[in-house]
């Protein structure tokens, strides 16, 4: 027999429902989600913290929660997030399955980006309400990410009938819903990591090459370049593509390829790559010309070889 949900947090028409929750993982996620909730009314209760660092965040951004073990997290809370690495949930989950921790009608969260519900089928199979709900966000460990959640997109995965229930909580967080299907979910992550972490690393490597070009404020001159780039991107699309690679300046580019390998390296095959997908988006979308690609893609073939 299937559990009967609780009313979601701000269901039209019933009184609010106010949740005890727990934390299982106080690294930058948990903490701040418990936070979020904790101002619209919920009430952090328990979290588990094992390091000096995750303790310290948890006092920190909750600090009326207790600071406890997992299975009395899960025995004090109506609302459990189970915030940890993405590999280690499902172990977590089929562990504490096993030692009869989980309650029918416990609502139970996770956060990663890669699975969906499925992931909870053991914590299920003992009543417990599955709901995989994914910020779209980076997190510092710091109070300013309860404040970066407001319009902060969640990817959500859930059963159906507990769907009101998972729209409610991520919108008392102040974030907004987009609904991913189970199968769906990889790809959802895979797309996240493309473009944001990913673009920690460029632009950690471009302010260490303005550094080395004598540039005293790197992040003076990358801050309004990379936002128009990234404001035009989300605009325009491909159509926003522009530099040497874009125009086909194959001598130009054969120069960075060569001012890479001198004081950078190790930077060299990102380049290359980011080069050839641009240059194949360029082409694709008109931009670079096939007369000019020749050349181009010519010097990214040679620039691989050594």
């Amino acid at each position: 027999m299937t559990p009967t949900p609780p009313p979601p947090p701000d269901a039209p028409g019933e009184k609010p429902a106010r949740l005890r929750v727990g934390v299982i993982g106080a690294g930058r996620v948990g903490p701040a989600l418990a936070a979020s909730l904790e101002l619209a009314g919920h009430h952090p209760v328990a979290i588990s913290a094992v390091s000096a660092a995750s303790r310290a965040r948890a006092e920190t951004l909750l600090p009326d929660a207790e600071i406890t073990d997992p299975a009395t997290v899960l025995a004090r809370a109506d609302l459990v997030l189970l915030t940890v690495p993405d590999d280690v949930l499902p172990g977590l989950v089929d562990g504490l399955a096993t030692t009869g921790a989980f309650r029918p009608g416990q609502l139970l969260v996770h956060t990663s980006g890669r699975y969906g519900a499925a992931v909870l089928a053991p914590a299920v199979r003992a009543g417990a309400l599955p709901l995989a709900l994914h910020p779209a966000m980076t997190f510092t460990g710091t109070a300013v990410d309860v404040q970066r959640l407001a319009g902060c997109a969640f990817g959500v995965t859930a059963p159906e009938e507990l769907r009101p229930a998972a729209e409610a909580l991520v919108v008392e967080m102040g974030g907004e819903p987009e609904w991913i299907a189970e199968e769906a979910r990889p790809l959802y992550h895979a797309a996240l990591a493309l473009g944001a972490n990913h673009l920690v690393t460029l632009v950690a490597q471009a302010r260490e090459l303005l550094e080395k070009a004598g540039v005293q404020a790197p992040e003076r001159v990358l801050g309004p370049l990379l936002g128009a780039a990234l404001d035009n991107a989300l605009r325009s699309g491909d159509a926003a593509l522009t530099g040497p690679v874009a125009r086909g300046d194959a001598g130009t580019v054969r120069a960075h390829i060569e001012q890479l390998r001198t004081h950078a390296p190790g930077a060299v095959a990102g380049y290359l790559a980011m080069a050839r997908a641009t240059a194949d988006r360029a082409l694709a979308a008109g931009l670079l010309k096939p007369e000019l690609a020749e050349d181009l893609l010519d010097v990214l073939a040679d620039g691989a070889r050594r």
